[in-house]
């Protein structure tokens, strides 16, 4: 039988999307198909307000995207060299409020340092600052 996935497809440990194998371990042939774009519209204002972490009481990421395209920014001209040297510092002297354990990961790779992570959503994570503060 054949099965159609409404999804993008995403590469596991095996190099294959799991449902794409899970279904396949039941006999069953899937089939995916992305139903949604993105595009990262505002990374130059994005990357402008990362500059200036005086201006702000620290930062709330929501999701993987929302660090990838803090990524993107840092890869841009002498960005990188600025993070690392003052920026990340500053912005650690900061909260940086995570939605869960995923988006975590990833903000710890850029080398901030997290709260929240066990919220799981956006009200518990709202909770949670409103709590802390």
């Amino acid at each position: 039988m054949k099965v159609l996935l409404l999804k993008d497809p995403k590469e596991d440990d095996c190099g294959q999307d799991p449902y794409v194998r899970e279904l396949g371990l039941y006999g069953l042939e899937a089939t995916l198909i992305p139903v949604l774009s993105f595009e990262f519209l505002c990374l130059p204002g994005l990357s402008e307000k990362l500059s200036h972490p005086e201006g702000y009481g620290g930062l709330i990421f929501t999701s993987p995207r929302a660090v990838e395209a803090v990524e993107r920014c840092l890869q841009k001209d002498t960005k990188a060299e600025v993070w690392k040297r003052s920026l990340k510092e500053k912005w650690n002297a900061k909260s940086v409020y995570v939605v869960g354990h995923a988006t975590a990961s990833l903000v710890n790779r850029i080398g901030l340092h997290t709260e929240g992570e066990t919220c799981g959503n956006a009200e518990k994570l709202a909770e949670y600052i409103c709590s802390s503060k």
